[in-house]
């Protein structure tokens, strides 16, 4: 396996390597920008060489040969099935898909086996897409007897270690972190308590977010309202909305994904109080990290993608809750959240995410100078457009939440005053290129088409350029990367 900081996968032939290249990175390397193309088309001489990919997205094969099995066990010649961590999840993503189909339990752990039509499983994969309640290839692989043993009770410690650590680094109680199989988990988790402590109540999404944070809102409840905050008047217009209708929480991302802006949070404390005070806040850290801002200056819960930064090292899907002590609904939430505690970290994630996330602050602090370096080279560069960074975007709403020795995080955004030659940079940067972030190594994608291929106009009218290059900074040397950058911008 190569050391991906210094040898990265970024030509041609590394299509459909997994990045880190084992069987458990959560990335894959897309070296071209026909190759985004063509994975978007579902053309087949791209996705026929993936041995990886985003697995919410992908079915790794360890997680392919699961469901095999369970298919080969449970399901009839016109069924298929979907393996799930428990029997509950399951449950969930057949009432999703609306298709009826049965419940089936496999192996020694209790999987949860979800035996639904075949003309289903568009429906059922978007349930597993979006939820995030996923089993993941470690689990897959123990399940199926193969790999090595793994010891529940070391599962167990490194689990109460890691709600320790994020406990410690959130100024929060080790009883109020919770953790889930994927940041997404996490994301639902906390959308499946606001709507079920507020029955009826749509969310609000503000500022453009992940992809999958505003899907799960729509499809998932009520639905939501959307303010994008591209224009001014959208903070009246939210003032409007919540004196007239209650809602069940607000969502937020500090910084966002991929435009690194964030809410002006003390004028939205402002607005709350003269319309809907106890409103709770829900903001993911997951881009920002928590060695950089404390959220709980404002918010009543934050989420996190464990599987970006404080991993870093790619090969592990994990995500996390934590709630604030002193938060107004925190009896309610914690009440709520240890009734329905239907999620865990399985054992071997749990072990390899302890053992990455040890140095998780001292890379942080690598990774923000390395991004707020890039930045100020791009910025100023000749062929560069803009460059997105929360140096310049975040304003004052981040200024309120970053800590004292805070900087900044490992995502930039930029585009090209010449969007014809997006691909041509692209194709010549030398590093790794693909979905994802947060990993020890520098990680590039062109956003826009990859997250929203389909709605490529909607994004535009939210700011989003469709030229859009996503640049997550790794622990390279900076004066190495800013020399990888610009012979790529030389090539175009």
């Amino acid at each position: 396996m190569s050391d991906l900081l210094t040898q990265p996968l970024w030509q041609a032939d590394s299509l459909g390597s997994p990045l880190p290249d084992n069987e458990f990175g959560v990335s894959v390397s897309l070296p071209l920008w026909r190759h985004v193309i063509g994975y978007e088309e579902g053309d087949k001489a791209v996705t026929s060489t993936f041995r990886s990919g985003y697995p919410r997205f992908f079915v790794p094969p360890a997680i392919e040969r699961l469901f095999v099995a369970a298919e080969k066990e449970f399901a009839s010649k016109d069924e298929r099935c979907l393996v799930f961590p428990r029997q509950v999840h399951a449950r969930r993503c057949l009432d999703f898909a609306q298709c009826g189909g049965r419940v089936e339990s496999f192996g020694d752990a209790g999987l949860g086996v979800a035996v639904f039509p075949a003309g289903a499983y568009a429906a059922a994969r978007k349930y597993w897409r979006f939820a995030g309640e996923v089993v993941s290839s470690r689990q897959a692989n123990h399940a199926l007897g193969i790999g090595p043993d793994i010891s529940f009770e070391e599962g167990r410690a490194a689990a109460l270690a890691l709600r320790e650590r994020l406990a410690g680094l959130s100024g929060q109680q080790v009883e109020d972190v919770f953790l889930f199989p994927s940041g997404m988990a996490a994301t639902f988790a906390v959308h499946r308590m606001l709507i079920a402590l507020t029955p009826g109540r749509k969310t609000v999404q503000l500022d453009f977010p992940y992809v999958d944070v505003l899907k799960v809102q729509q499809l998932f409840g009520t639905g939501a309202h959307f303010f994008p905050l591209v224009r001014e008047e959208e903070f009246d217009e939210l003032q409007a909305l919540l004196k007239r209708e209650p809602v069940a929480g607000i969502f937020s991302e500090v910084p966002t994904n991929p435009l690194l802006r964030c809410v002006d949070y003390a004028r939205l404390r402002d607005l709350l109080a003269g319309t809907q005070p106890d409103v709770p806040l829900v903001i993911d850290d997951t881009i920002g990290t928590v060695a950089n801002v404390d959220v709980f200056r404002v918010a009543d819960v934050a989420t996190t993608s464990l599987t970006k930064s404080f991993s870093g090292a790619g090969d592990v899907l994990a995500g996390s809750l934590i709630l604030n002590r002193s938060s107004k609904h925190h009896a309610a939430f914690s009440a709520f959240l240890r009734e329905h505690a239907d999620n865990e970290l399985f054992a071997g994630d749990a072990i390899v995410l302890e053992q990455n996330s040890r140095d998780f602050t001292e890379r942080a602090v690598i990774a923000s100078r390395n991004s707020v370096g890039l930045y100020e080279y791009l910025s100023t560069h000749p062929k560069v457009a803009r460059v997105w960074h929360s140096v310049n975007e975040g304003g004052a709403g981040y200024r309120m939440l970053q800590r004292e020795d805070g900087g900044h995080s490992c995502m930039f955004s930029m585009t090209l005053k010449d969007s014809q030659s997006a691909p041509a940079f692209y194709d010549a940067l030398a590093v790794c290129k693909g979905p994802s972030l947060g990993a020890n190594f520098t990680l590039v994608c062109p956003y826009t088409l990859l997250a929203h291929y389909e709605e490529l106009d909607w994004a535009g009218s939210c700011g989003v350029d469709r030229n859009l290059i996503r640049v997550s900074a790794g622990l390279e040397p900076l004066g190495d990367l800013v020399s990888r950058f610009e012979r790529a911008l030389a090539a175009c």
